[in-house]
């Protein structure tokens, strides 16, 4: 059905904020999202999102590009189906992802993950919407947008890939991830 390639880049915080993040646009973009206060992962937040980048030096990226087959790529399917073929691997990549980004954390003292899209350890059901505190916060990660970061523009300048989006129906030949780790 598909295949993966990974990329990684590193850059200096300091460098990313100046080149990357906008908080202000992204997190316009976020109250679009039923996700937004729905989640711990994403905003709205009680805490100043530049402060929490300016707390580290150094941003590890990992993207995933997960390439569909030539039988899936570019190809128009009912929604059902688009969403299966999302929901097998988009969401298998990014568990995985978020298990090595977990044990990285452990190898470097003081360090974060970033997780490539919102928290799915509750499967939807957060505790945030019933007023709750998080379940799991030693497991809870935001993500790079989620924080101001422009993932498009990171990927396509520091790893020379372009994003691509479902459209009328149609597969796009592929998916992109994108996570950090921040140290």
């Amino acid at each position: 059905m598909y295949t993966t390639k990974r990329y990684e880049a590193s850059v200096p915080v300091s460098d990313y904020l100046e080149g990357y993040v906008d908080v202000d646009t992204f997190l316009e973009c976020c109250k679009d999202c039923p996700s937004y206060d729905s989640k711990w992962s994403c905003p709205s937040y009680d805490f100043d999102v530049i402060a929490y980048w300016k707390k580290y030096k150094t941003l590890d990226l990992t993207a995933v590009k997960i390439i569909f087959d030539e039988e899936y790529a570019g190809k128009e399917f009912p929604e059902e189906e688009i969403q299966r073929i999302t929901e097998t691997s988009v969401m298998e990549n990014k568990r995985q992802l978020s298990k090595e980004l977990l044990l990285r954390e452990k190898e470097i003292p003081g360090s974060v993950s970033l997780s490539a899209g919102s928290c799915i350890i509750c499967e939807g059901n957060c505790s945030r919407k019933e007023g709750k505190p998080c379940r799991f916060p030693d497991k809870m990660r935001y993500s790079i947008e989620s924080l101001g970061g422009n993932v498009g523009l990171t990927i396509s300048k520091l790893m020379g890939i372009e994003l691509e989006w479902i459209q009328e129906g149609k597969l796009p030949h592929h998916f992109v991830l994108v996570c950090g780790l921040l140290h």
